[in-house]
């Protein structure tokens, strides 16, 4: 067999147990013989590849377990499409407009940031702050790592990637506003009003003395966004295409 009985993950070096799902091939034969009976009416040859021959990396990046349906292609084509067309009404805004953080999708970030400060808190006040930026870019970096490496879906971690982007440019006019301090902040503060540290790249880049770069690091914050979000969709348009040819 080319692929696990069970959940049809393709087998690429010799096991006893198919290493996405779990079952022991011999016993799952035992209980299900109309797959053996099926595996030898067909007369499947096992082709098995050696480590040397397979490229990690590439397995990692571009290898999908799932089985390749019609269905599966129009569903991950209409959210490569939208990924294009909201990646588009994003970079193409100005850091000022606040895009990104105008969308639904900063109500999703707002508990991880919120959250990162809780988390990060035991490692002093400098780094507290830092927490709610930290926090929502770790969210989405974590669910890539878990897709990409557990559940074995390049997809959906491309996709995870597109929202490690998509939280730079929410981070950026954050950043943008650390000497206007015009931002509405959480609980209705604004950066000028609110109390020294509340605002927390004001606090950030005093501390660090870096306050008049404001604007600078907010645009390299908007460019860093933009180029994962477009190496991202570059990933995923690779993905289709690759499985369109199988």
């Amino acid at each position: 067999m080319n692929n696990c009985p069970k959940c049809l993950h393709e087998l690429h070096l010799q096991t006893e147990i198919c290493p996405h799902c779990g079952i022991v091939f011999e016993k799952y034969l035992k209980y299900h013989p109309e797959q053996a009976d099926r595996q030898d009416a067909q007369a499947v040859t096992v082709t098995l590849y050696e480590e040397d021959d397979v490229n990690p990396l590439a397995q990692i990046l571009f290898h999908e377990s799932q089985q390749c349906t019609l269905p599966y292609l129009i569903g991950r084509s209409i959210i490569l499409a939208g990924l294009v067309i909201w990646s588009w009404q994003l970079i193409g805004s100005s850091i000022d407009s606040n895009a990104a953080g105008n969308s639904f999708l900063h109500l999703v970030n707002l508990p991880f940031h919120e959250a990162g400060h809780i988390i990060f808190r035991p490692f002093g006040a400098f780094i507290t702050s830092l927490g709610g930026t930290l926090g929502q870019l770790l969210m989405p970096s974590i669910c890539m790592g878990v897709l990409l490496l557990k559940t074995r879906d390049p997809f959906g971690a491309s996709v995870a990637l597109w929202w490690v982007g998509e939280n730079f440019l929410d981070i950026a006019p954050y950043v943008n506003d650390a000497r206007a301090g015009q931002l509405p902040l959480l609980g209705g503060n604004f950066g000028h009003s609110a109390p020294y540290g509340f605002h927390d790249w004001q606090y950030l880049l005093t501390e660090s003395g870096l306050l008049q770069y404001d604007h600078f690091l907010a645009k390299a914050a908007f460019v860093t966004g933009a180029a994962i979000m477009l190496l991202s969709l570059s990933w995923c348009g690779f993905l289709l295409v690759k499985r369109c040819k199988l």
